[in-house]
């Protein structure tokens, strides 16, 4: 892809790319029916929106990816950090 679609992409957000490609590769071999390995994402995923997540959220997310056995991407958890109210 071109490489100023990045740059504007880290400009709007502020999120490095390097990140995001770093995680989605972490991603695609994470068993996330593993609890431990769920909380690691969602800290990482944090960390990398720059979001603060109250132990009572994060224990929901993990519940909530642990179990319903479906496949999360990046996405799915962003849109929980931002839904936190």
């Amino acid at each position: 892809m071109d490489q100023q679609f990045f740059k504007n992409i880290e400009k709007k957000t502020g999120v490095n790319m390097k990140d995001i490609f770093e995680l989605a590769n972490s991603l695609q071999n994470a068993n996330f029916n593993d609890e431990k390995t769920v909380r690691q994402v969602v800290k990482r995923v944090a960390q990398i929106a720059n979001r603060k997540v109250p132990k009572e959220l994060e224990d929901q997310i993990v519940k909530t990816i642990v179990h319903s056995g479906k496949q999360i991407d990046f996405n799915t958890i962003a849109n929980m950090l931002n839904n936190k109210k």
